[in-house]
């Protein structure tokens, strides 16, 4: 006979259960459309009460648009992680963090790229727009430079554009199959490289480049 005490579950702290209620979410997010996922799901998925998830994130709404904001912004860690060495070494590293990331959150992450089930609002564009800001921050981070340095603005921005290729081509590898893993790293961390290593000294250097000459005639 088993004398052993029966397992109890052990208490979780605020932190650790607001943390397990934004996953069992996001999964259930990532599976279903928005309007199909409800509170009570959540709640049950996460084996808590619906009142707590009330508690920590508001609405069902409002936890939709933290699940979105976490999984479309770089976190300061992503650039603490990376490797010491060339531009062309540290760029491979960071596209390859990114495709791991995109690849443990497939579904949440095309889902948060373009957040149909809830609509678009200014609420909504405000948090598309803050996470692209955060997280070309963190590219300026990786190589050394600040939003708050001269042109920091200009940079940014820069890095934003890239970040809309970025989403082009997770669609085309997750959702199209017109390109594969090793296809879109090599062409993000090319375009990474070439943006740092080319475009931002001109765009520091604060004189435009010469427009190229015009014709001499027809060929």
């Amino acid at each position: 006979m088993n004398t052993e005490p029966a397992p109890r579950w052990r208490r979780l702290e605020p932190d650790e259960r607001k943390e397990q209620i934004y996953a069992c979410a996001a999964q259930l997010f990532g599976e279903r459309p928005y309007s199909e996922v409800s509170t009570s799901d959540i709640a049950a998925a996460a084996g808590v009460a619906r009142g707590l998830i009330n508690h920590y994130f508001g609405t069902k709404r409002e936890l939709y648009l933290e699940i979105i904001r976490r999984a479309l912004t770089v976190p300061r860690l992503a650039v603490e992680i990376l490797p010491e060495g060339s531009l062309e070494r540290r760029a491979s590293a960071a596209i390859d963090w990114f495709l791991d990331m995109v690849t443990s959150q497939e579904r949440m992450w095309l889902a948060a790229i373009a957040p149909e089930g809830i609509g678009r609002d200014p609420e909504v564009d405000r948090i598309l727009d803050q996470a692209d800001r955060e997280s070309a921050d963190r590219v300026l981070e990786a190589v050394g430079l600040s939003r708050e340095s001269e042109f920091g603005n200009e940079l940014n921005a820069v890095v934003r554009a890239f970040g809309g290729m970025v989403k082009a081509a997770g669609r085309e590898w997750l959702v199209h199959a017109s390109l594969t893993r090793a296809q879109v790293h090599l062409l993000l961390s090319k375009s990474l490289v070439t943006l740092v290593g080319e475009i931002f000294p001109v765009i520091q250097d604060g004189t435009p480049p010469a427009p190229p000459s015009p014709r001499q005639g027809r060929d």
